[in-house]
């Protein structure tokens, strides 16, 4: 796929020392930009980024997305919200607000700055699905009240957003919604099914399952991920999304976890709790949109990302037990 900017630019990656962001700015970085990474470090972690403070591109800026932002870039990535149930369901009004107004802080600045604008959103726009898998013509199944809605409504309302400076102000947008998404540099109590399958597993800990664990999911590994982002943000100009970007492969969290027992040798007992409330039956996304307006598929298959994963946290779990 052609890119359409070769020039190197400067760009601002909000929720930069996330999971995600990181690693953007990792690949953002190998292209040759520069980069201004921004966030507040609630569930960001300097960890993720300490590689990268000689690199003479980069630049961290601690700041939180619901106050605005006064810089000069030629693009924004906007990553910045809490990603899992532990953390957006720690405070949700606070969750509610970095997507709305942090939304508009940075579609603010697109405007002033006529730039583009990348918005991370996310699968949990569909709700507990009636449609499967998910296209994005499909408008979800959410309740608006429940404890995961200052989430899911959260990012639904900045999609809104996005589509209105779009369609008002002419502003360049690119929207992903993405799916679960793991690999290296995922927050070791999150509460996500694979870092939590994996650190149960390393340290010997029961393994806990939810309902059954009929429930399925589709795991994207993060590099896969990253490429799709910039992929949407080169695309042309008529391409806003929004764009499902996931791992279509499905399977039953069961699975994951005698995945995750087996590869990690692990003994932990599978122990089966209460399903959460509205949480998803089904999740897998329809990615016929990615393929054909970005040639974008993923290609780390589930055995490869998971061993690169439980290789990142054995390192890691030694170095928290020492701190």
């Amino acid at each position: 796929m052609a890119r359409l900017y070769d020039s190197r630019k400067r760009i601002l990656v909000t929720g930069g020392a996330g999971f995600l962001g990181s690693h953007l700015i990792d690949r953002l970085l190998e292209q040759g930009h520069e980069v201004l990474c921004a966030d507040n470090l609630f569930t960001g972690t300097k960890r993720n980024i300490d590689h990268l403070h000689s690199h003479p591109r980069f630049e961290f800026l601690r700041h939180d997305v619901t106050f605005p932002l006064y810089v000069e870039v030629d693009e924004i990535y906007n990553l910045a919200c809490p990603a899992s149930p532990v953390h957006y369901q720690h405070d949700p009004v606070a969750t509610t607000k970095t997507s709305v107004h942090g939304a508009i802080n940075m579609l603010g600045l697109a405007k002033r700055l006529k730039c583009r604008i990348f918005q991370a959103s996310t699968s949990e726009v569909y709700g507990d699905p009636s449609v499967h898998p998910q296209p994005e013509s499909y408008w979800g199944n959410v309740n608006p009240i429940g404890p995961r809605s200052c989430y899911d409504e959260g990012k639904r309302c900045a999609e809104t957003l996005f589509f209105d400076y779009h369609r008002q102000h002419r502003l360049q947008i690119k929207v992903a919604r993405i799916f679960n998404t793991y690999g290296p540099r995922m927050h070791h109590a999150d509460g996500r099914v694979v870092s939590n399958f994996i650190v149960q597993a390393l340290r010997g800990d029961p393994i806990t399952i939810y309902g059954e664990g009929q429930q399925t999911r589709s795991f994207c590994f993060v590099d896969d991920l990253v490429e799709g982002f910039v992929r949407l943000m080169e695309s042309e100009d008529d391409v806003t999304g929004p764009v499902n970007l996931g791992n279509p492969g499905e399977f039953t969290i069961r699975e994951l976890a005698e995945k995750v027992l087996s590869k990690t040798g692990s003994r932990s007992r599978l122990i089966h709790e209460a399903l959460p409330e509205d949480d998803p039956k089904q999740r897998q996304p329809d990615i016929s949109v990615a393929k054909e307006k970005l040639c974008w598929q993923p290609s780390v298959a589930l055995d490869e990302g998971l061993d690169r994963t439980i290789d990142y946290f054995r390192k890691l779990l030694p170095e928290l037990a020492a701190a």
